[in-house]
């Protein structure tokens, strides 16, 4: 994996030792082009944060700062890692909890920006989307996840295969 856009454009990520499914570079550096405009100094969330390849990236493109929430030891391992080897320990923060309770604390508008990538098949997505719902605690939210899984709410779809990303912008 390597970092697709940006100041850091070709620089390797490290990726967990786990069964994990990361976003497709070609997804990720679609989905940051989508947002390029809205990412200038900025702070960012980055839930269930695998590598933290979402929250880096945009970090690359010109966000100021990223949290990452995960709670997978290897992902851990791998996102510790990355924000220690592009030197990001200043301007991010790491929570090593589960995404769903983490949204749940959130206030309205605390990120400029939010990614979620839960695992496809679960409806982990569907919670996050429905808490945003209920308070937009990001002003906008994407969503990494299958093609033929419908979420709540109306956001702006985006297919790459089998995998979409549904934008939800604050109105």
């Amino acid at each position: 994996m390597r970092v697709v856009g940006g100041k850091w454009a070709g620089r390797d990520l490290h990726s967990p030792r786990a069964p994990v499914r990361p976003t497709a570079e070609a997804v990720r550096g679609r989905w940051l082009d989508l947002l390029e405009e809205e990412l200038s100094g900025v702070r960012v969330i980055d839930l269930f944060a695998g590598s933290g390849a979402l929250g880096i990236e945009a970090m690359s493109r010109g966000a100021r700062s990223a949290d990452f929430v995960e709670n997978g030891p290897a992902s851990l391992h791998a996102l510790k890692a990355n924000v220690a080897a592009f030197h990001l320990t200043k301007r991010s923060r790491i929570f090593r909890v589960d995404a769903i309770p983490f949204t749940e604390r959130l206030e309205a508008g605390r990120y400029a920006i939010a990614f979620a990538d839960p695992p496809y098949g679960s409806r982990k997505a569907d919670r996050i989307v429905a808490r945003w719902l209920e308070v937009p605690f990001a002003n906008t939210l994407g969503v990494e996840h299958a093609a033929d899984h419908e979420l709540p709410g109306r956001g702006d779809c985006y297919d790459f295969g089998d995998t979409r990303v549904t934008l939800f912008r604050v109105p």
